[in-house]
């Protein structure tokens, strides 16, 4: 027994170690691949999802500022001045270039602005939807203010354009009856005047280039993404 030969386990050591070598490389490439193809697949969806997520988010807040208009009616007839203070929705630039925000509002006081404690609170967090056009917007806000309305900051869109029956203005508010309205932040007589009577049409650009445009009905004030009728 003490005589029998011995294996030499040295050697099958060496080639065991050269196989797993082999064997890991090859895993490595097949992974590679494998994440090549599906970045290849999700990046797209990917884009495609952040597209539908900012448009469906400022779909929802034009029919919020809608719902504003019809629960707080604005009519005022002891003041020539009342359409002033419609709800309405509008896009801006914030302070030195630095992104494109979106606000809702009410000019309570007809100032011609809307100021923080005239802006609607946010449902999804509670903070108001609000900004000032002279301050920077490129860290997201602050903590007062809901960060959904730092359009560029949180969703990359770049660019807001405006066709249709929507080229007076960079906003559009609703009257009692939930009917659209632009060019009534200077009202000084109850004319409804600035009634839309053809469809708006706003279009959004993101920073990949791609767009989406939602349109407003005139009288019914229905809005809606363009191409999306289920929307």
């Amino acid at each position: 027994m003490d005589n029998l030969p011995q294996k030499d386990t040295t050697k099958d050591m060496k080639n065991l170690n050269q196989n797993n070598k082999a064997f890991t490389m090859i895993e490595m490439v097949f992974a590679i691949i494998v994440i090549g193809v599906l970045t290849a697949v999700a990046l797209p969806r990917l884009q495609r999802d952040t597209k539908q997520q900012v448009a469906d988010s400022i779909l929802s807040d034009i029919r919020y500022t809608q719902h504003l208009a019809l629960i707080d009616d604005k009519h005022n007839i002891n003041n020539n001045s009342w359409q002033r203070s419609f709800w309405r929705i509008g896009f801006n630039s914030c302070g030195g270039g630095s992104g494109l925000y979106e606000y809702i509002g009410s000019d309570m006081d007809y100032g011609g602005g809307i100021s923080n404690n005239e802006a609607a609170i946010d449902p999804v967090n509670g903070k108001r939807m609000n900004w000032s056009t002279f301050t920077n917007c490129s860290n997201g806000g602050d903590a007062q203010t809901s960060d959904r309305i730092f359009l560029t900051n949180k969703y990359g869109i770049t660019n807001i354009s405006w066709g249709g029956s929507c080229s007076r203005a960079r906003y559009v508010g609703f009257d009692n009856m939930g009917r659209p309205h632009q060019g009534f932040t200077l009202s000084g007589s109850a004319n409804y005047i600035s009634r839309l009577n053809t469809a708006c049409f706003i279009k959004f650009k993101l920073s990949g280039g791609d767009t989406f445009s939602i349109s407003i009905q005139p009288e019914t004030g229905y809005a809606q993404i363009v191409g999306q009728d289920q929307s």
